[in-house]
């Protein structure tokens, strides 16, 4: 992987995705919107790299991960450069099923992948630095990836 995260999109692509999160969040400063796709990155190398283990991004990073989605192509051809397609499974929110274990656990995974955790904007629910669109929170157990594997830090439902 890339010692920079962002060295996975091309400028363009970067532009495009950045402005899709601005779109879809009116008064964000593009400096966030930057920040919130570098995460949503990070979140995405560390599925693909992960795929035994139950990840969850914040909502600021899963709206993103959903910015990043919505360009296909742009997210195919990143997918492929991690190795594998990282499938986003959607959950409305809901504070009582946050797991701060799991979140810690995707940031250490993004850690030992070689990047530096934003940590301002890996909040638990209502503690976010930012209010984005994004209205759901994670994946499955069984991973992003394949969601008929067992999880081995989380038991399946």
């Amino acid at each position: 992987m890339p010692a920079n995260i962002r060295d996975l999109l091309t400028p363009a692509a970067a532009d495009a995705v950045r402005a899709t999160i601005l779109d879809n969040n009116p008064g964000m400063s593009q400096r966030i919107a930057g920040r919130v796709l570098d995460e949503a990155l990070k979140f995405v190398a560390a599925c693909a790299t992960n795929h035994d283990q139950y990840l969850q991004p914040s909502r600021a990073v899963d709206e993103g991960w959903h910015a990043l989605i919505l360009h296909t192509a742009v997210y195919a051809a990143l997918c492929d450069r991690l190795g594998g397609f990282v499938h986003h499974f959607p959950e409305r929110p809901d504070p009582s099923r946050h797991d701060p274990e799991v979140m810690d656990n995707t940031v250490a995974l993004i850690a030992q992948a070689g990047y530096t955790p934003d940590g301002d904007l890996w909040g638990a629910p209502g503690r976010e630095l930012v209010t984005v669109a994004a209205n759901c929170v994670h994946s499955p157990c069984g991973g992003p990836i394949d969601p008929e594997k067992v999880c081995a830090n989380k038991p399946r439902d």
